[in-house]
């Protein structure tokens, strides 16, 4: 599906990235930018910075495991194999090889221990996700018990790695288009909901290990009461959103840059959600951010052409970015505690570098909108704390 399926034409507009008229072409968007700018957000713009991809190790080896899946291999591809190496690893217990065959052709071995993983999620997912279009790594061969799957190879080069200032907003376009696509295969009761007692224990995550493990200090009695009050109207809002098919990471990290671009991956945990959850996770990511003008362009031009292509989204943009914000400030608020609890339950170092990032994000948001106010004293209550690992790098069993 191209863009021109739903009768709509993605347009550059941003400076580096857009030649000739572009700008002009584009004028009327730019007044409703401008407009929400400044009604919504007053002004303020959050710094652009790119940060580079981490070097998140590896776990250590499993040599049984390894073992394992060179046997398993063998059986799959026969003589065909001549390489094996490391090709990712992400926040949870998988670990990726990439298989180099004798013709140079190369495929993409997953190990996801059975007791820590379930790969039959993997699989049911990557079937919707390529029966709506999406370029996602076809499964060539399995063994669910042992919890090994060979897949096809995406690709090498992330967008993380490949983003900056020029390539942008092609690449951008390009995952909104494929956003569109799996969003509007969306059905009710194929994948597990995006509903009350998960959102709330994602939230949980913040004060558990973010606030009291990381900072070192559990919230007051009192504070604990704010935050549970916000959380409460989060969720009633994130609720109320209409639902679509989730991936639940969809940010650069997990992006390809791939023929048809991009590859999707990392997508184990899509839910049946809300609609404004992946566009929040692509546009206010984990590793890189942009200009708040940049971000509401991006918003702005998806939700042009969910509009084109029927998707539900709320038909006032003000609405829709309202949304937006709130769902965003659910997901800044857990990946805080996540990345403490890879820190310091799982002993994965990297991550604790791109908390200020989140706070960022959850500060600005909540100094956007009276009802939140009460979260942004109590960020800038617990923003003067100094973090446990100043002095303690105890891993947590």
């Amino acid at each position: 599906m191209s863009s021109a399926d739903c009768g709509f034409s993605v347009i550059p507009c941003c400076a580096r990235a857009a030649s000739g008229n572009a700008h002009k072409r584009a004028s009327d968007r730019r007044v409703i930018i401008s407009f929400f700018i400044e009604k919504w957000l007053f002004g303020a713009v959050l710094k652009s910075h790119n940060s580079p991809l981490k070097a998140i190790g590896l776990a250590p080896e499993n040599d049984t495991r390894l073992d394992e899946l060179r046997g398993w291999l063998g059986a799959c591809l026969g003589s065909g194999a001549i390489e094996i190496r490391p090709a990712s690893a992400d926040a949870s217990f998988r670990r990726y090889f990439r298989v180099t065959r004798r013709d140079a052709r190369s495929l993409i071995a997953m190990d996801a221990p059975p007791e820590r993983e379930d790969c039959r999620p993997f699989v049911q997912i990557a079937a919707l996700m390529r029966g709506a279009g999406v370029n996602a790594p076809q499964v060539i061969a399995q063994d669910l018990e042992r919890g090994f799957l060979l897949l096809t190879d995406l690709g090498e080069t992330t967008y993380l790695a490949a983003l900056n200032e020029g390539n942008a907003d092609p690449l951008y376009a390009d995952a909104i288009e494929a956003l569109i696509k799996w969003q509007r295969a969306s059905r009710k009761g194929v994948l597990p909901p995006y509903d009350e007692t998960l959102l709330r224990r994602e939230c949980s995550l913040f004060p558990e290990w973010y606030v009291a493990r990381h900072l070192g200090a559990p919230l007051t009695g009192a504070q604990s009461a704010v935050l549970s009050d916000i959380i409460r109207l989060i969720i009633a809002r994130s609720l109320a959103q209409p639902a679509v098919f989730v991936h639940r990471d969809y940010m650069p990290r997990n992006l390809i840059v791939s023929d048809p671009n991009p590859g999707v991956i990392d997508f184990q945990d899509a839910v049946y959600g809300p609609i404004t959850y992946d566009i929040v996770s692509l546009t206010r990511d984990a590793f890189v951010s942009w200009e708040e003008e940049r971000v509401m362009d991006w918003t702005a031009r998806y939700w042009e052409k969910a509009r084109k292509c029927s998707l539900p989204v709320d038909p006032d943009f003000g609405a829709f970015y309202r949304d937006f914000e709130w769902m965003g400030l659910q997901r800044h608020l857990k990946v805080l505690g996540i990345f403490a609890r890879i820190h310091y339950r799982d002993g994965k170092r990297g991550y604790l570098e791109d908390t200020p990032r989140f706070l960022n994000y959850a500060r600005a948001v909540a100094e956007r909108y009276r009802e939140l106010a009460p979260l942004a004293r109590l960020l800038d209550q617990i923003g003067s704390r100094v973090p446990a690992t100043a002095g303690s790098e105890r891993r947590d069993t």
